[in-house]
């Protein structure tokens, strides 16, 4: 399958010029002028239009997109076992599955190719970003120390369903370090190993959290959890928002990647994470929505707005953070802590995973830099095409690949269920 986008806006050394990308079988095979010998089976027209590569969701929580809007203005913790776990235990697999491909559709409309779930419902997510047309990395929540061993379970029968899908990964997911004691850690840890997995981990998220491991276990949570040798696996952190200048020693020294949520740790009063710093240690970091029901939209766009202009302000330095590190932070970055190592850029030999914006809408007139204009100038809704594995999933602002109308009746009917 060849598929030709013709003519579109690519940057090129301070300018932004028009090329043809060819795609052959899902890679990317040239990026230029399309050769003689290319024959397309499909055209796309890029005028007007600015080609970047598909996002990547570094941490997010697919299923919740159900409980958006449902608990709000909440302290952390409140939100957290008062607000979001009630409703959780209301809901089943097919509504969580509804709730997923919810969550695929609104990161599909705003450029997003791939995501990290951290789930509670077996087959719903890695289901949903099939059905999309998605990449996914897939992981069980893992929280305990009895039932703990159910939930692994869960995570290996879910391993060995999906095992022959390409675009479906898995990691082992210990919640946080308050949700599992030591033993299970641990038991995560081994396993990880055991499978060649790595590890998805909330760290560091909250003042609270902070402070209960200094005073539980004399260390802070990054030290805690490198002291139980959860780091020598390949690890997945996020948030990451309570670090001392020890903790991003560590995370540096073990090649940690880091899923930054800025609206997230924002909106539930958590703090700024010092990504900075973090950067500059030479940390991987990546940028994640977290779940709807925390940000309260899936909107990279977004995200990488707060990204670029959160660690300016905090560090008042206008230099920190510029909008190109900061579009690798949400493409090519989250696909190396992901595991998929031909990903997130618009090079030769790279898969297809692309986005097309408008730039005939006022906030992208006039187009003068390409990297300004995406962190700086767009909200998402200038996203009209995206192409997965160089295959059409959303095409003039239309989902290929999901009913919306049967999608939105089934969510606001698991609401009307789930709310009483």
């Amino acid at each position: 399958m060849n598929l030709l986008i013709k003519n579109v806006l690519l940057p090129e050394n301070d300018a932004i010029v028009n090329k043809d990308i060819c795609i052959t079988d899902g890679i990317i095979v040239s990026i230029g002028k399309q050769s003689d010998d290319f024959v397309a089976d499909e055209v796309i027209d890029g005028n007007n239009r600015l080609a970047m590569p598909a996002f990547v969701n570094a941490h997010t929580h697919a299923y919740m997109s159900v409980l958006r809007n449902a608990a709000d203005d909440l302290p952390f913790m409140q939100w957290l076992f008062e607000g979001v776990m009630p409703r959780e235990e209301k809901l089943n697999n097919e509504q969580a599955y509804w709730g997923s491909l919810l969550a695929c559709a609104e990161m599909i409309k705003r450029g997003c190719g791939t995501f990290c779930d951290m789930h509670l419902f077996p087959g719903a997510s890695a289901k949903a970003a099939i059905k999309s047309g998605m990449k996914a990395v897939v992981s069980r929540g893992l929280t305990g120390s009895d039932g703990g061993q159910r939930r692994l379970d869960e995570q290996f029968a879910e391993i060995e369903e999906f095992k022959g899908y390409k675009n479906i990964k898995f990691m082992l997911a210990p919640h946080a370090i308050y949700t599992c004691d030591k033993e299970f850690l641990l038991k995560c840890s081994s396993e990880a190993k055991r499978l060649g997995l790595g590890l998805n981990i909330h760290l560091s998220e909250s003042k609270a959290e902070f402070e209960d491991c200094m005073r539980d276990n004399g260390c802070t949570p990054t030290e805690y959890v490198a002291s139980l040798g959860l780091f020598e696996n390949k690890t997945l952190a996020a948030h990451c928002v309570q670090l001392t200048d020890h903790d991003i020693e560590l995370l540096a020294k073990y090649g940690v990647s880091v899923a930054s949520n800025p609206k997230s740790n924002l909106k539930l009063g958590n703090g700024i994470a010092p990504i900075y710093q973090l950067d500059k240690a030479g940390v991987n970091v990546c940028i994640g929505t977290d779940s709807a029901a925390s940000n309260n939209s899936l909107n990279m766009f977004a995200e990488l707005n707060y990204m670029t202009l959160l660690h300016k302000g905090t560090n008042y330095d206008s230099t920190a953070i510029p909008a190109k590190k900061a579009l690798d932070f949400a493409t090519v970055n989250g696909a190396r802590a992901l595991g998929f190592d031909n990903l997130g850029k618009l090079e030769v030999g790279y898969t297809a995973d692309i986005a097309l914006l408008d730039t005939n809408v006022p906030q992208m007139v006039p187009l003068r830099n390409y990297y300004a204009a995406i962190c700086y100038c767009c909200d998402g809704s200038e996203t009209d095409t995206l192409i997965l594995d160089g295959k059409v999933v959303m095409k003039n602002k239309q989902l290929l690949t999901i009913d919306e109308e049967e999608l939105y009746y089934n969510v606001n009917k698991i609401v009307e269920e789930t709310d009483k």
